[in-house]
């Protein structure tokens, strides 16, 4: 479990002006191939999983998160996963979901059990964290190669493009899960995508995870370039299928992961480029993490070269510490992982001394007078203190948590606050004897 390995958090949170970082954006697991989508004001993150562990690209589901902030993270859980998919044998590799029609449809490439080689599927949902069904009960396609990106033009045809060693595309029906045509090739030029060399096979960078959309009439396709390891490239294009003009590296090889992989939104106002490198402890090439840097378009529609941080984005707005915020709604877990909790939704478990939550940017306002967590616990239970500022920081109340005969036989229980006011970084770190202390389910404070 990452669990055991995140220690090491923990004592550089506790360290006297220590950075306390945002990126990457998820702790409790390894997370890989971000695929970002915009919907209702939300940033909904689809993601692919590496087990922990893992020597190669050992994955077996997909995972989803959520933020209107972009630094609290919700945890949705795993909505998709192989056994979605009668038709597929492994390899739960890099996809991406859009919405149409009031669906969401998740493109995803699997190992075909039938003939041994990778397929794309398409899942299907009515909201953007599933549960998500098989849409179609065999792949869309089927050619070998991976990495599907989806984008829906203005006039409202769709595309699917994918590929590695190639670059294919196929226009997709209103339906989302059909295409007319077949599938084309698009010429991969110099021109186009760059030179490669040592490579006689692959002339151009182009290598894997393409990702297009539009901005001001302008086409991008941001992809891995060479191997390995890799960087990621742009090329662009007045349409949608070319003719494509390489323009250069968006972000240099870096990262601890010989691997990378693109999704890139416009939200609230301001432009975001995901990635993923091997930054967590116990981190690689074959067990990554998500990562989110905020940058800015120059003046001629051209993106700037930038750099893995640890330090993440600016906070979009702040977070109501006085309705429910659920548990698995962080900045950052030291030392935790999430489940499926028998209320709903998933809950922090795994909870031992000194393991704690960060909650980014908390308008306490005039001051909070009470918290109010929804704990369970199959031992004696523990403490919640609420810190702010830092792991260590000003305690402004202790809440305890007694056991309760299960691990999801729920209580709630309650404690006074003090000090808590103004905008506060919130750090929810529990206490107690050894082992397993208690699970969390939810917050909320009271006003004083």
């Amino acid at each position: 479990m990452i669990a055991a390995i995140l220690p090491l958090l923990a004592v550089l949170g506790l360290l006297p002006g220590a950075a306390r970082a945002d990126n990457p954006i998820v702790q409790t697991i390894y997370t890989a191939d971000p695929a970002p989508l915009v919907h209702n004001g939300r940033v909904y993150l689809y993601t692919g999983h590496d087990e922990d562990g893992s020597t190669w690209f050992t994955m077996k589901d997909w995972r989803v998160y959520s933020s209107a902030d972009m630094v609290n993270w919700t945890d949705h859980g795993s909505p998709l996963s192989l056994a979605t998919f009668s038709w597929a044998s492994a390899n739960a590799w890099a996809g991406q979901a859009v919405q149409r029609n009031g669906k969401f449809y998740w493109y995803v490439p699997m190992t075909v059990r039938a003939t041994g080689q990778m397929g794309i599927g398409v899942a299907v949902s009515s909201s953007p964290t599933g549960p998500f069904t098989d849409a179609i009960g065999r792949p869309l396609v089927s050619n070998g190669q991976i990495d599907p990106t989806v984008f829906i033009d203005d006039d409202g045809q769709a595309y699917l493009y994918w590929g590695n060693p190639d670059l294919w595309y196929v226009k997709l029906n209103a339906d989302m899960t059909s295409y007319s045509g077949s599938p084309t090739k698009i010429p991969l030029t110099t021109a186009g995508f760059g030179t490669r060399t040592g490579d006689a096979s692959r002339p151009t960078l182009f290598e894997e995870g393409p990702w297009v959309y539009k901005r001001n009439g302008l086409y991008y396709l941001v992809f891995a370039a060479k191997c390995c390891s890799e960087f990621i490239a742009y090329s662009t294009a007045p349409g949608p299928t070319g003719p494509w003009t390489y323009r250069g590296t968006i972000m240099p090889t870096q990262g601890s992961s010989f691997t990378n992989h693109a999704g890139v939104i416009d939200f609230n106002g301001g432009s975001y480029f995901f990635y993923h490198n091997g930054a967590l402890p116990g981190g690689g090439g074959f067990t990554r993490s998500v990562a989110v840097e905020k940058f800015a378009y120059r003046s001629d529609g051209t993106i700037p070269t930038i750099t893995m941080t640890t330090a993440g984005v600016p906070q979009v707005g702040t977070l109501d510490p006085y309705v429910r915020q659920e548990a698995e709604n962080v900045a950052w877990a030291s030392g935790v992982e999430t489940e499926r909790a028998s209320e709903g939704g998933l809950n922090v478990g795994f909870i031992e001394n000194g393991d704690y939550l960060k909650v980014k940017g908390v308008a306490f306002g005039s001051g909070a007078g009470s918290l109010t967590v929804r704990t369970a616990s199959a031992t004696a239970g523990g403490r919640v203190e609420v810190r702010l500022d830092g792991p260590t920081g000003t305690l402004a109340g202790t809440c305890t948590a007694a056991g309760t005969g299960g691990w999801q036989t729920w209580t709630t229980v309650s404690c006074p606050i003090s000090g808590a006011t103004g905008t506060r970084d919130l750090y929810l770190r529990f206490t107690g004897g050894s082992g397993y202390l208690m699970n969390v389910n939810w917050w909320q404070f009271s006003r004083a």
